[in-house]
């Protein structure tokens, strides 16, 4: 073999190894544990509603991430840290009396375990600025959990959409009609 013949021969070795290097599969991730995931989720969304009933607009704003994006019916969207804060302390100073509650929660948990969508229906309780007379909204809530670089689960997106009030029932005459 002549020293030409070499050298193609080691150039070819060593393109068909860097080429054989990337054909390398990434070493398989563990399953996530889903249910460990919904779990947490919902205990985010328990201690979010603890701090809401206690006027925490701090608290509040920590439960979601440094990028969130919210939309709720009536105001325009909430985009990032600073304006969830400024948002949650503008609706404490207006009304000190707002309650919330949630039920029937459903968490769905992406397979891969980098994301959740959490679901429920609520009740907030206000005051109405104009009767100054309590009054329910009730809705639908929709939230996106994204796990943070830390391992926590922060909210990346959210929607808060009610449901308007109630039918008025119908009446019935004397025959049940």
């Amino acid at each position: 073999m002549t020293k030409t013949q070499l050298a193609g021969a080691a150039v070819a070795a060593l393109m068909a190894a860097s080429v054989g290097a990337c054909d390398k599969a990434e070493p398989a991730r563990p399953a996530a544990d889903t249910s460990k995931i919904a779990e947490a989720v919902k205990a985010d969304v328990a201690g979010l509603v603890t701090d809401f009933n206690a006027h925490d607009a701090a608290k509040v704003a920590g439960h979601s991430a440094a990028d969130v994006v919210q939309m709720a019916h009536g105001g325009p969207n909430i985009v990032g840290a600073a304006a969830d804060l400024a948002a949650n302390q503008k609706a404490f100073a207006g009304d000190p009396t707002a309650h919330v509650t949630v039920a029937d929660p459903v968490v769905d948990v992406a397979a891969s375990g980098d994301m959740a969508v959490y679901r429920s229906t609520y009740a907030f309780n206000v005051t109405d600025p104009k009767t100054r007379k309590p009054v329910t909204e009730n809705g639908n809530y929709v939230a996106g959990y994204k796990r943070q670089a830390d391992g926590s689960w922060k909210i990346a997106w959210a929607v808060v959409s009610d449901t308007g009030p109630a039918p008025a029932a119908k009446s019935q005459g004397a025959n049940g009609k």
